[in-house]
């Protein structure tokens, strides 16, 4: 399947897997890349920029096709080092950089001196537009179904993808609720040239998550997600468990005075403790609705291959006959 997006990313299949904290490691993201679509490291999982390098050089052992890096751009006192994080990817010979979070504005002139191919994160069609007229040269719609932040304006993909294919003139791909070939047939009907998955791929042979975090995705459905943070404007949609039942009580109990410290011991730290350690209940942890249609755990070569071979059928078999 051809699309803008395989032709801007030199890549054989229109999937791309998004950029996870303490998922997106170079195992998962050179597995995704070496089934023919685009795996991506998460930069700020790597606490260091050095550390990213190595990251970049693990994963360049694992294949030889085109890789990205995700890089966050976090609205925070502190902020990493960016300029260590873009170097790492400028010396690991990464071409791809899918950003997200904050505008990108600031960083854009560095990313695109040294020709690489930037891809943001948006959820909703101003922050498309802001980002496409910044010089992006892709974007990733992100609807109200996604797993992690979908934003505060709650558009989900149905309404989201058709009203970006009416305004922006860059290719961009679907993200929030993809798991399957439906997926990403919809997306294309819906002028997309292509999907993103998250949490599809954290249920996978080669994620290198804790079993129970598989197994919990699994055992999940439609309904067991929570927004958490919404009071804060840093909406956020997680799998429930007992941490965010704590999170979404306290929010209950405080309204509009509550703030980040009341409830920064249900939050702070918790990745590590989920994703490697395993301990499903330590705090919120990023997980789509799509959870409901994930009812296996293949290999990323066969997931993909799925995907690829139910679209063709849907589109031959399925769509013309309807003509």
């Amino acid at each position: 399947m051809q699309t803008l997006i395989t032709e801007m990313f030199e890549i054989k299949h229109p999937i791309i897997q998004g950029g996870m904290h303490y998922v997106g490691f170079a195992e998962l993201a050179a597995a995704v890349s070496n089934a023919g679509g685009l795996g991506i490291i998460t930069g700020l999982t790597q606490k260091t920029p050095k550390n990213l390098a190595k990251e970049i050089e693990r994963c360049n052992k694992m294949t030889n096709k085109p890789f990205g890096v995700n890089l966050t751009f976090l609205p925070v006192i502190e902020a990493p080092d960016y300029p260590g994080y873009i170097k790492a990817i400028i010396d690991g010979g990464v071409k791809i950089v899918e950003t997200a979070g904050n505008n990108p504005a600031k960083w854009l002139p560095m990313l695109k001196e040294n020709r690489m191919k930037v891809i943001h994160k948006c959820t909703t069609v101003r922050h498309a537009l802001k980002a496409e007229g910044l010089g992006c040269d892709a974007l990733s719609i992100d609807g109200f179904e996604c797993g992690g932040h979908p934003g505060e304006d709650d558009i989900p993909n149905m309404i989201l993808l058709p009203r970006a294919a009416e305004e922006l003139k860059v290719p961009f791909v679907s993200s929030g609720g993809m798991a399957d070939a439906r997926s990403l047939v919809a997306s294309l009907a819906m002028g997309a040239e292509g999907m993103n998955m998250g949490t599809r791929f954290i249920a996978t042979k080669e994620a290198p998550v804790h079993e129970n975090v598989k197994q919990a995705i699994l055992a999940a459905t439609e309904l067991d997600t929570r927004l958490v943070m919404r009071p804060l404007r840093n909406t956020e949609r997680v799998l429930n468990n007992k941490a965010v039942e704590r999170i979404l009580e306290k929010e209950k109990e405080l309204g509009s005075d509550i703030k980040f410290e009341d409830i920064v011991k249900e939050v702070a730290g918790v990745y590590p403790r989920v994703m490697l350690e395993g301990e499903m209940d330590a705090g919120p942890w990023s997980c789509g609705m799509v959870a409901g249609l994930v009812h296996d755990i293949p290999t990323v070569q066969e997931l993909i291959d799925r995907i690829m071979s139910e679209s063709e059928e849907l589109i031959r078999t399925r769509l013309e006959k309807m003509i």
